[in-house]
């Protein structure tokens, strides 16, 4: 029966999902989609378990009424028929219960959470750079986990409490006013009065549980961000400072709590005494009634165990009252991040790009990350099939922002960027990105095996495949070297978060292994031999060399020896190109480029003279 319904749903939908709308109830509602039938279900379950419960007190009293005017060797002869129904009607209520549960905890309770942040998670891998760059990875992170789960519990709580409850008290005043109508006064009143410090408290709850899950997920985001730049934190010796910094978004999240907690304190005492009135009237009408002969033994005892079930219930639907508005809290915190629109996104009917030749053309480019202040602009180049170039300038001056723009990170403001004439704002970004290979200065890597890092450039690669491209990249000597804390060697060593077991060095060679199995026509090298120390860098030239044979190159390097001997040079400055050629012909020229090249010392970007064979052949 377990696995029965726990594979009813499936928890890894294959569809793409929808940016959910930013509405509340829009948002829950498209959360719920592909599960609907199985929340009706819940819902009208325990719905059904509500009136089985009810109909119990009233069974008590009609019990009651009959022990009071049958002779005991009678009641079998005279309700014996009546007991059977009973006793068929109780032992039926455990299938009920059991389906409750099987749909609640087997079906839902896992599946439909998991499901939101399979979802989610999707939703955010496709958000742009931009998006990152203005976020803590935790407060992503934290809004994905607890969105998921507060509208799991949102669900929950509403069929249990809101619905269950709900019928619960009606079959209550039902059953009550069976026995004589005057007896759903207190009950109603109750109700009245319970529903009015319903309507106070609980908005305001939910109010303050939006500010607190907002002040947990920055209290996350600040302590992960701590975790994940600890080298930093210790090379400053900000150790103190970060926990300040912390302690700054904890001392929020506690204002917020104890603003919650106040609420709740007001609420339960009010609660408590409203149950107290409920308790005292009902038991003193029923027997005022009682005493006049108006209603029997039977419904004095039936009433008051209701009120004393209500007495329990209402503690119980006064938490789950609370926990609902502050999950309600938390979900429109969510949604802020869940339903932020994608800056870059495939056009309709993006094609797949088709790169036969590699030609690679900006044409009249302009970008300024949204700012007044221009990046890029008017920018024209093109970069011929298998032709190799190399991007020159001071910091500033535009060239990783090129980059940026040709692998779509961001979308250009004018202009349009083609290769092999296909316009990449008209091509999914996945086929762009699958045909351009890139070696950066800040190599990142996956808190994985060596091996899940190498293959990344190319899954499907065989054991061969992975070997050859780590031993072209210099790596796999100091690859066998390595193990981690669980025992796992070599190739099956974990390398850290962002590759934080190894040297630059070694992350440097791992991600041109991984470039080099990736092998795209295009090939994007921003300091590609930056964290390499000289020995190990003219080791790996000729395997760069070969790397890049055949393919259309764009480098950038502030070590202008490394990228000299490219077939054409290409200066920026302050966005534009203002200097073109090759090493020979811009030296000749006197301009920026020559200047830079006569800054260069002490080995940083210029060891090799003007007439010396450059570090990297075409």
């Amino acid at each position: 029966m377990f696995p029965f319904f726990e594979k009813l749903l499936h928890p890894y939908p294959d569809a793409e999902p929808a940016l959910p709308p930013k509405g509340f109830l829009p948002f829950v509602w498209a959360c719920t989609y592909g599960i609907r039938g199985y929340i009706a279900a819940l819902a009208v379950l325990s719905a059904g378990i509500s009136a089985y419960e009810a109909w119990l007190f009233a069974l008590l009293g009609h019990i009651v009424d009959w022990l009071g005017h049958i002779e005991p060797a009678r009641l079998w002869e005279e309700q014996g028929h009546m007991l059977l129904v009973v006793g068929g009607v109780l032992a039926g209520s455990t299938l009920l219960v059991a389906l409750h549960t099987f749909v609640k905890h087997q079906t839902l309770a896992i599946n439909f959470p998991l499901r939101l942040r399979w979802n989610f998670h999707r939703l955010m891998l496709g958000q742009s750079m931009a998006f990152y760059s203005d976020e803590f990875a935790g407060r992503i992170t934290t809004k994905v986990m607890q969105t998921a789960l507060a509208v799991r519990e949102m669900v929950f709580t509403t069929t249990e409490v809101v619905i269950g409850i709900g019928v619960y008290f009606i079959t209550i005043l039902a059953l009550a006013g069976g026995f004589d109508a005057k007896l759903m006064l207190p009950f109603a009143g109750w109700f009245v009065l319970y529903a009015i410090s319903v309507v106070y408290f609980v908005p305001r709850l939910g109010r303050i549980g939006k500010k607190q899950a907002d002040a947990r997920a920055m209290m996350t985001g600040r302590i992960t961000d701590a975790y994940t730049n600890i080298s930093t934190v210790k090379l400053f010796s900000h150790s103190q400072r970060e926990a300040g910094f912390a302690r700054a978004a904890m001392t929020e999240f506690m204002t917020t709590g104890y603003r919650q907690m106040r609420l709740v304190t007001a609420f339960e005492i009010v609660n408590h005494s409203l149950v107290v009135l409920l308790i005292i009237a009902t038991c003193g009408y029923s027997m005022f009634l009682w005493t006049h002969g108006e209603i029997g033994v039977g419904a004095v005892a039936a009433v008051t165990a209701m009120a004393l079930r209500i007495s329990g219930m209402s503690h119980w639907i006064m938490w789950e009252m609370a926990s609902l508005f502050e999950n309600i809290g938390t979900v429109q915190d969510g949604i802020g991040t869940l339903t932020r629109p994608r800056v870059v996104v495939d056009s309709p009917g993006a094609l797949p790009l088709e790169v036969p030749r590699g030609e690679v053309k900006f044409e009249h480019v302009n970008f300024n990350y949204g700012k007044k202040t221009p990046v890029i602009q008017d920018f024209s180049l093109t970069v011929r099939p298998g032709e190799k170039i190399g991007l020159i300038g001071r910091s500033g001056a535009g060239k990783s922002t090129l980059v940026n723009l040709l692998l779509r990170f961001y979308d250009v403001e004018s202009g349009r960027i083609l290769i092999d004439g296909q316009d990449i704002a008209h091509v999914t970004q996945d086929s762009l990105r699958s045909h351009i290979g890139m070696v950066s200065q800040d190599t990142s890597l996956l808190h994985r095996s060596v091996r899940d890092n190498i293959v990344y450039g190319r899954p499907g690669a065989s054991e061969e495949e992975m070997l050859l491209a780590a031993q072209r990249a210099e790596a796999h000597a100091f690859i066998g070297g390595l193990s981690d804390l669980h025992g796992r060697t070599g190739y099956d060593a974990h390398v850290g978060e962002r590759g934080v077991k190894l040297s630059g060095g070694q992350r440097q060679r791992i991600a041109i292994a991984r470039v080099m199995l990736k092998d795209a026509p295009i090939l994007l090298l921003d300091e590609a031999t930056s964290a390499l120390d000289s020995e190990v860098e003219v080791a790996i030239q000729s395997s760069l060399n070969t790397l890049m044979q055949g393919k259309t190159v764009i480098a950038i390097a502030h070590r202008l020896s490394t990228i000299a001997a490219m077939d054409r040079l290409v200066v920026m400055d302050g966005g534009r190109i203002v200097e073109e050629g090759d090493h020979r012909t811009l030296l000749a020229q006197g301009g920026l480029y020559a200047r830079l090249w006569a800054h260069q010392s002490g080995g940083f970007l210029g060891e090799n003279e003007p007439d010396e064979e450059p570090a990297l052949a075409a």
